[in-house]
């Protein structure tokens, strides 16, 4: 799992994604990129930017991407910039923790 630091704004963007992208390489596997969201306190749309390009990075492996305790504020700021739909879905089975919609972009097995 992928842990955001607290702040993630324009000026951290650049070395928050190359550190997500270092630790993704060093995962490997076939497993889902899971982005814990949890810590975010201070962030902007730079941060809905790093996530969208982990998302980019997990499909071209061929990987599920999911994002674990997103805060209220990082979902509206999604669905204000339209984005909602390709990174965050309603709470799933009852865990009370919004996930990437990057599952319903595949088909029905």
């Amino acid at each position: 799992m992928l842990l955001l630091p607290a702040t993630l704004t324009a000026r951290e963007a650049r070395d928050t994604l190359r550190m997500l992208k270092q630790a993704l390489e060093k995962e490997g596997g076939d497993s889902a990129v899971v982005v814990d969201a949890g810590p975010l306190q201070r962030f902007d749309s730079s941060a809905l930017a790093v996530l969208l390009e982990i998302d980019r990075l997990a499909q071209a492996w061929g990987r599920d991407f999911a994002i674990r305790s997103a805060p209220a504020k990082l979902a509206a700021l999604a669905k204000l910039y339209g984005v909602e739909g390709l990174l965050l879905k309603p709470e799933s089975a009852g865990v009370g923790v919004p996930v990437a919609a990057a599952d319903q972009r595949r088909p029905a097995t």
